[in-house]
């Protein structure tokens, strides 16, 4: 079985089996190694989610960057963008961070963050690839030149603090349910939204190493939304395993999701003048509704391939303040490097204080169109891109939607799928086109 390489998410496999310690040992080795060609010195900040599998990854790589020379600082259990905020508290050279967000226990992964707390561009982990290639033969520093490890929590309050000030509105009166996926978050984010006056119902936050996800948190909002209703709550926030996402439900218990998230945002920024060149990103999945309500307040949406990545990428292009992914993954550059579940949370809830509306309020302000995605199992998950008749009738099919951009049709990255999905404000021309091209693909290249 050959080794998992990064992806657009980190180094992810099955820990143990793709993602072992050996693997783990050699990317410090190489990233040590690479990193310290970058930057005068070698400060590498290490956290992690609370996966099973976290302490052997994490005593693997910490061995494999100090084995170069790196000073490690250990923050332990910790969310995603607290270790990004960690970096630039710190002035370190870099983060890593070993979780799997969203994905059950079993998956892992470890990816990394620059200096300036965004990830490592792909030239950057390239280089990591090669020199993991070359391990057994990169120099080695002996004496007082082999790196340390230590462990602190110091950097985790600097982050916290950041979070906290990133509110700007008390949450006095409001009660607010918080599922924290047994996650990173189940000790940090009930008394940080408590200390903003909050009266918070906090559930799934015991984690024994292989409940992380399971059947809770973002991907799994249900309990959470049923307390909502049950408590009389205001709102409730459920975030991932790492927490750099989020999903929220308002107080009748229906989801407000990504998107709805991402015009609630942008809206209140371009109240405030700072929604910087009118425009905000995501990804070809987000709803239509969303771009029409953007539209209906002058402002436009970009749209990319799926992926944080990709998004961040047309961000900086762009310039834009907000952008995101329908799964509640939001980027606000203005505040925080990268996406952060508790972030996002808090400017929805400045929101609901600042304006007196109801989160359900404030999310109706997008109509959801109708959006239909099918996946069609091939044989070859690619051959159909070359097949005239295939492209031709996503040019016609195209034609029959209100903006063309509203058709995708893409390979899986990881299984022999082809995805399609289409979105316009007619449900049966929607499941029309899909229906028609799914059936042609799956004639040809069906399994």
């Amino acid at each position: 079985m050959s080794e998992p390489r990064f992806g657009t998410d980190g180094v992810r496999g099955v820990a143990n089996r793709e993602l072992t310690a050996q693997l783990a040992l050699k990317l410090g080795m190489a990233a040590a190694t690479v990193l310290g060609r970058h930057a005068v010195n070698r400060h590498v900040v290490v956290g992690r989610d609370t996966r099973l599998s976290g302490d052997m990854l994490e005593a693997a790589l910490n061995a494999g960057l100090a084995a170069m020379g790196a000073q490690v600082t250990n923050i332990g259990v910790a969310p995603t963008p607290a270790v990004s905020r960690a970096v630039l508290l710190s002035g370190a050279t870099a983060g890593a961070v070993i979780s799997a967000s969203h994905n059950p226990f079993e998956d892992n992964g470890i990816k990394f963050f620059g200096p300036d707390g965004h990830k490592l561009s792909d030239e950057v982990e390239e280089e990591i690839e090669a020199a993991m290639d070359a391990w057994e033969s990169l120099p080695r520093p002996t004496g007082a030149a082999i790196g340390t490890i230590a462990d602190s929590r110091d950097l985790v309050a600097g982050y916290v603090e950041s979070v906290r000030a990133s509110a700007h509105s008390s949450l006095d009166g409001l009660k607010l349910v918080l599922d924290c996926a047994n996650g990173a978050a189940h000790e940090i984010a009930p008394p940080l939204f408590q200390s903003l006056g909050a009266t918070v119902i906090a559930i799934h936050t015991e984690p024994d190493g292989i409940n992380i996800n399971a059947g809770c948190g973002s991907t799994h909002p249900a309990d959470m939304c049923g307390r909502v209703v049950a408590e009389g709550a205001a709102a409730g926030l459920a975030f991932d395993g790492d927490c750099d996402r989020v999903m929220l439900c308002d107080e009748q218990g229906r989801i407000v999701d990504g998107d709805k998230m991402m015009a609630i945002c942008a809206r209140r920024l371009r109240r405030q003048g700072a929604l910087t060149n009118g425009v905000v990103v995501a990804t070809i999945m987000s709803n239509a509704g969303l771009e029409v309500a953007l539209e209906s307040i002058g402002v436009r949406l970009e749209r990319t391939d799926v992926g944080d990545r990709y998004v961040a990428a047309r961000m900086e292009e762009t310039g834009a303040a907000v952008g995101g992914e329908q799964s509640g993954h939001i980027l606000l550059p203005h505040i925080s490097p990268t996406g952060d579940g508790m972030v996002t949370g808090l400017q929805v809830l400045a929101e609901m204080h600042d304006t007196g509306q109801s989160l359900s309020e404030l999310a109706s302000f997008v109509t959801q169109c109708p959006q239909l995605l099918k996946n069609v199992r091939v044989r070859d998950r690619l051959g159909w891109q070359q097949v005239p008749e295939i492209q031709e009738a996503i040019v016609r099919a195209r034609a029959q939607l209100t903006k063309p951009e509203w058709l995708s049709v893409r390979a899986s990255g990881t299984e022999p799928l082809v995805r399609v999905m289409a979105q316009d404000t007619d449900e049966p021309r929607v499941k029309h086109v899909v229906d028609s091209l799914c059936g042609l693909i799956q004639d040809r290249f069906g399994v």
